[in-house]
């Protein structure tokens, strides 16, 4: 199994006790675990949810079967969550709806790859990739930025990544 991010794990403590947390487009559910282990709720959502078949009956999960990119309205539009998670993914229609997710003092945890990550494999098309500081651009006025970095990673494997941990101050 996948180790969580080392992004999501230096930011978690942002995320309310007990609250509530979205692992978005959640893959293997790696971060879903490691919300569940400490007590939260936690709604995991991905357009294939095999991996997260030994959380079916887990008491504190919800396992959401949605493909986010086919057009469709967003499963979860009338609920808030205390936390948001995002890694390795992206699709720009969904950047504006997050900050609209987060309950008062929830946090946005979001990690994924930016343009110059093309030398070190995939994603390789701009679709896939931030532009410089966009993450910035897309929440320093709707949420309060408590840390942010555009940067070349080495592990799990060499990438360049942006990432940001915002927190709805509403």
């Amino acid at each position: 199994m996948n180790e969580p991010s080392s992004w999501v794990l230096k930011h978690a403590g942002y995320v309310p006790e007990g609250s509530d947390v979205l692992d978005l487009a959640c893959g293997s559910g790696r971060h879903a675990r490691l919300f569940l282990m400490s007590g939260h709720y936690v709604t995991a959502l991905d357009k294939n949810t095999d991996a997260l078949n030994d959380l079916d009956n887990h008491p504190g999960a919800e396992i959401i079967l949605a493909d986010l990119e086919d057009g469709s309205s967003f499963p979860l539009s009338n609920k808030k969550f205390g936390g948001i998670i995002v890694t390795n993914y992206l699709y720009r229609a969904l950047l504006p709806l997050l900050p609209e997710l987060l309950l008062p003092n929830g946090v946005l945890i979001y990690e994924t790859f930016m343009v110059g990550n093309e030398k070190f494999g995939r994603p390789k098309s701009p679709d896939f990739l931030l532009k410089p500081q966009e993450l910035l651009d897309e929440y320093y006025t709707r949420l309060k930025v408590q840390s942010y970095e555009e940067t070349t990673i080495a592990e799990p494997n060499p990438a360049v990544v942006q990432r940001i941990c915002a927190v709805n101050s509403v």
